[in-house]
Parts: structure tokens; sequence; C-alpha cells
């Protein structure tokens, strides 16, 4: 005989509706834990996006800064000096503000030339990127890089708004002057 629990309904069933909402909470969990990778997958891309745009602006502030130098071209000693360029009678800024590294935890590693100045700075993370391929043809060679470490941004690879000549892929020959 089966045995009855004071409702009067067979214990049997209690341990079905257990069971049931015991794979409902797997199912929950399951579905939990793939959210939280695709958000996850979804924030380091967005991170590796908001590298490389920094990263450019550094490049670009690191060549404006060369550029624009009197006398002698020089790399800044400092990043603080992009902010406020004091070689000028009025100081010029290259950079608004110092950005930090959004996948290194906000610590730059610099490159620096012969003389001690600045000339780049990479991420000093380890990690694989996701992003192996389609970057900006200045930083074309970033693709297939095995770590963020890899992605060096430099001054002499910084494009400002085309003044460094025309894309590896375009002709600098005028079209009326082609046969």
């Amino acid at each position: 005989m089966a045995a009855f629990i004071p409702s009067g309904r067979p214990a049997s069933e209690g341990g079905f509706t257990y069971l049931g909402v015991l794979f409902l909470i797997v199912l929950m969990g399951m579905g939990l834990a793939s959210a939280g990778e695709l958000w996850s997958t979804a924030s380091r891309r967005d991170r590796e996006r908001q590298l490389l745009w920094v990263g450019t602006q550094y490049a670009q502030a690191l060549r404006s800064y060369y550029r624009s130098s009197p006398g002698l071209a020089q790399y800044p000693k400092d990043l603080a000096d992009l902010l406020q360029d004091e070689r000028f009678p009025s100081p010029k800024h290259h950079l608004r503000q110092l950005y930090p590294d959004p996948i290194g935890g906000g610590e730059w590693t610099l490159m620096r030339g012969f003389d001690g100045r600045i000339t780049g700075l990479y991420c000093p993370s380890t990690d694989t990127p996701l992003k192996q391929t389609d970057f900006p043809s200045q930083w074309s060679d970033f693709v297939g890089m095995a770590s963020y470490k890899d992605w060096q941004f430099v001054a002499e690879k910084a494009f400002l708004d085309g003044t460094s000549g025309p894309p590896k892929s375009q002709s600098s020959i005028p079209q009326a002057l082609t046969p």
C-alpha cells in the first residue's frame, strides 16, 4: 500500500514535484551561465574597441608633438607633455586627457627611443585578443597577434587626417595624369 501524507495524496507525487523544481533550477542556472558568458565577451570586445581608440589618440598626439616641434623635432619626455606643451609662447594641447589602459588595469607600458623620449605605448596584458582581423589600415600589423602586448601604438604609424599620404592601396598619382 502507498503511504499517505496528511493532505490525502500519495507520497510519490511529492517526489515528482521536487525533481521538476530541481530540473527547472538547473535550466535557469545554465541559462544564466550562458548569458554571463555572452556579457563577458561583449564587455571584452568593447574594451578592445576602447583600446584601439585610446591607443590611436596617443599615437596621433605623439606624432602631433613631434611634427610641431620648434627647431629639432623630438618626442615628449612624459605623457603629461602631451596635455600641455610648454615649448611655445602659448601652450599647445596635443591630447585632451591622459586615458587609462582599458585592458591592462590602467597602466601603459611606454616605448622609448634611444634618447629616452616616448615614441609609443602598448598595453602590458598578455591575454589573447578576441579581435584578430579587420583593423584600421594604420594598425594592419595587429592582424593575428598573440597578445594585447603586441598591439603597439607608435607615432610613426598614426595617420592624422590623411596627412601621411594615401593609404597603401591607392596611388598617389592624380587621376588626370594616369593613362
